[in-house]
């Protein structure tokens, strides 16, 4: 069982202490044929990507396709942004891309001041005093209508920062061949919810969340939980094969 693909890395660009070519050399080193540079999307408050730098960024992923035996992807980590399911990656970004990650952040700039105290302060608060069925109901619309209204490619670390109903995601993750990351710092699915996520038939992807190049390609809690929940690996995506995106490969 290996991974031939690492598709969420982090670099300076946003919150990484790497840089493009530092995370492909290592990606190259451990052997993996694909990688994503995945920098925090334009809204994050404090570690956001610059829509100015992705020409940059492709110039150097350009000037490394054939020194390091790896193919680098440039994508954004977008963020949930409202909870009408908007997210800070518009149609005109998508062009300049190979791939699309989306998950939620707290420390973001929402997209309308009612999103702030109507959908991200009520989330805060719910993490102290618990969550009412109503407010998962909100968070779990949230996500559906980004998968049905944007091109996304995986959804990272689903349950991070907000609770949601991740079995009702999943099946809409299946049904917009949008992946399900396997997160390599952070994985928050509930024991007692796995076996349904799994029967979904959703396609799972085992990533790193690498911020620092030596974390590239190091994704042992994803490999544990394939193994712990008998994952079929014709449901991990990037396991024993290169990654097949709807829309970029």
């Amino acid at each position: 069982m290996k991974i031939y693909a690492d598709y969420h890395t982090h670099t300076i660009y946003s919150h990484g202490t790497g840089k493009i070519e530092d995370n492909a050399r290592v990606a190259s080193e451990k052997g993996l044929k694909e990688i994503a540079i995945t920098d925090h999307g334009f809204n994050h408050q404090l570690y956001n990507v610059m829509r100015k730098d992705i020409p940059l960024m492709r110039r150097q992923i350009e000037e490394l396709k054939d020194k390091y035996n790896v193919k680098i992807l440039l994508g954004v980590e977008a963020n949930l942004i409202s909870s009408e399911g908007d997210i800070d990656v518009e149609h005109k970004d998508e062009e300049k891309l190979d791939i699309i990650l989306m998950g939620f952040h707290k420390r973001v700039f929402a997209k309308r001041l009612k999103d702030r105290f109507g959908f991200f302060i009520p989330n805060f608060f719910a993490k102290i005093f618990g969550y009412s069925k109503k407010r998962i109901d909100i968070n779990t619309q949230a996500y559906l209508k980004a998968i049905e209204k944007n091109n996304i490619d995986i959804i990272t670390h689903l349950g991070y920062g907000m609770e949601v109903d991740a079995v009702k995601i999943a099946k809409s993750c299946k049904e917009h061949n949008v992946y399900l990351e396997l997160n390599g710092k952070r994985i928050l699915f509930k024991e007692c919810e796995m076996q349904k996520i799994i029967d979904t038939g959703v396609t799972f992807i085992i990533s790193s969340d690498a911020h620092r190049p030596s974390r590239v390609g190091e994704c042992p809690l994803g490999i544990s939980y394939v193994l712990k929940y008998n994952i079929p690996i014709e449901q991990i995506a990037n396991i024993n094969k290169i990654t097949a995106f709807k829309k970029h490969n």
